[in-house]
């Protein structure tokens, strides 16, 4: 009886991690995972973070059935990868395969450039702040994505505040180098990037967007004492899922399309600047 409720909330927790999603999304077919070269100059590096502990995200499921403890793994590995073999495609960086590293593993020193989602949920150790800190002053570039309405920002802010005292987030403006590094980036971009729990079924087969209600998108940033770009924040736009639903033809294109750039000029950015 005890494996009987075992299975019954296993199913439970995958059930409920696919309701997330719109259907068609749920049950796409997953090709052959990419083969990536090990060691080269750049690797997408994802942040191992610990969650608020009354958000604490329970054992789950995430793309291609890999599962773990932890906000920080939503959309992982598809997007990583993905996204991978799009800067493979559009740029000359010499791109290796994706990592997943803890916030106090000093394996991030070696990238420059981290990428956390959910951050809304977050809850960083003393340990972790310190290590955050380091790195964004040794010249790491950090990316945070996914997170939606007030009380979620105002707990990223308040880690922000203690991961750099003083240093405020500001509004990206379009002016900006890091949104003209490679990609223009205009005022017209500013749009919401859905996640796919935000789509819904449209007419001859196309997905239209359903938004949480006063939802509005922003580009935001933090720098360092030099003035330079060390933060870039995604706040109410999911542009980890355009990346994972890249290979979906449900997924809007165009929207794929802008995920990309944003993620390139932020990577472009950090590695010149």
């Amino acid at each position: 009886m005890r494996a009987g409720w075992v299975a019954a909330a296993l199913l439970f927790c995958a059930a409920a991690g696919l309701a997330q999603r719109y259907f068609p999304f749920a049950r796409r077919a997953e090709g052959p995972r990419p083969v990536f070269e090990t060691k080269t100059e750049f690797h997408f590096v994802r942040l191992e973070y610990t969650d608020l502990p009354q958000y604490h995200r329970r054992f789950g499921f995430s793309s291609r059935s890999a599962s773990g403890n932890g906000w920080w793994m939503m959309d992982w590995p598809d997007a990583d990868e993905h996204f991978t073999q799009g800067i493979q495609r559009l740029t000359r960086i010499h791109t290796g395969d994706p990592h997943h590293f803890s916030l106090t593993d000093k394996q991030l020193y070696d990238h420059p450039w981290i990428y956390a989602t959910q951050v809304g949920w977050w809850g960083l150790s003393d340990a972790e702040t310190a290590n955050l800190r380091e790195y964004l002053m040794r010249g790491g570039f950090l990316v945070v994505d996914d997170f939606w309405g007030d009380e979620q920002y105002e707990t990223f802010r308040r880690t922000m505040e203690r991961v750099l005292p003083g240093e405020p987030i500001v509004d990206i403006e379009e002016t900006d180098s890091v949104m003209h590094v490679l990609y223009d980036i205009r005022e017209k971009d500013r749009t919401i990037i859905p996640g796919t729990r935000h789509l819904r079924p449209g007419p001859n087969g196309a997905a239209s967007a359903q938004y949480p209600p006063g939802a509005v998108p922003a580009w935001r940033a933090m720098t360092d004492g030099k003035k330079r770009m060390v933060v870039a924040v995604n706040f109410n736009t999911d542009v980890g899922d355009a990346w994972e639903y890249a290979d979906a033809p449900e997924y809007p294109e165009a929207m794929t399309t802008l995920a990309y750039r944003y993620g390139i000029n932020y990577i472009v950015y950090a590695m010149t600047h």
